[in-house]
């Protein structure tokens, strides 16, 4: 189980001294020295900020998209706009579906190894909340295909959410991460993922495409469950340190 060994041991309380509190003298000269220290001669937060600001003004764009199918781009200027949202967003997703496949498979591991199913959930739910995201992988690349775009294209918000799940990747492959640490880091992803879809749905309504709409709006419902077994494994897990033992 989870907590056992050397892992139940770390976690006892006691054992952490990274607060102030655990040495209050100094943590009062340590505050006095700040005070009597003075700025920094390279200047302070207003000196870097205008600094970064510089580099925001100046900075290019993350990522571009490619031109869209010559009889696309024969259309309106609007619609050429809404098609590349539509093609930028349907990306993110396609990234964000990607990451969610490997985030499941870093968990069963995580859980193999630990030999940790607790709290009702078990290898073959995780297993199968893993081959869903892997179908709406295949989905989006399916219908970004079907519109004449290039699923393989790394577009801006696609870019941005592989960056943005990074941290839960790392939180997923840390040897000293517990199965409980870990559920709360996927809710993150789930969280963000159920938005994702909601917004992707609305934007091919309005683009036109009620077939895809129908599609995504599968998906989403099998992210809603996602979500809430999610909520559930974690909050049954936090909510057994607390109780009673019989």
């Amino acid at each position: 189980m989870e907590n056992t060994g050397t892992r139940r041991a770390m976690e006892d309380m006691g054992g952490n001294l990274s607060g102030i509190q655990t040495a209050p003298e100094l943590a009062k000269e340590q505050a006095q020295g700040a005070i009597t220290a003075g700025p920094s001669p390279d200047g302070g937060p207003e000196t870097a900020n205008a600094e970064r600001a510089v580099y925001i003004e100046e900075g290019f764009p993350v990522g571009s998209l490619p031109a869209l199918p010559f009889d696309q781009e024969a259309d309106a200027g609007d619609e050429t706009t809404a098609m590349a949202v539509l093609l930028d967003k349907m990306g993110e997703r396609l990234a964000f579906e990607r990451m969610g496949t490997r985030l499941y498979d870093a968990l069963i591991n995580k859980c193999e190894a630990l030999d940790d199913e607790a709290n009702g959930m078990t290898l073959a739910e995780l297993q199968h909340i893993r081959d869903e995201e892997h179908r709406h992988f295949m989905l989006l690349t399916e219908a970004v295909t079907d519109l004449g775009g290039d699923p393989t294209i790394q577009s801006p918000c696609a870019d941005v959410a592989a960056v943005s799940s990074m941290g839960i990747m790392q939180v997923l492959t840390d040897p000293r991460t517990t199965v409980t640490q870990c559920l709360n880091a996927i809710l993150t992803a789930e969280l963000t993922d159920n938005a994702g879809w909601e917004m992707l749905i609305d934007l091919a309504d309005q683009v036109g495409f009620s077939d895809l709409s129908e599609r995504f709006t599968e998906a989403l419902e099998n992210e809603q469950t996602h979500l809430v077994n999610v909520q559930t494994w974690l909050t049954d897990r936090v909510m057994a340190k607390i109780a009673p033992e019989v």
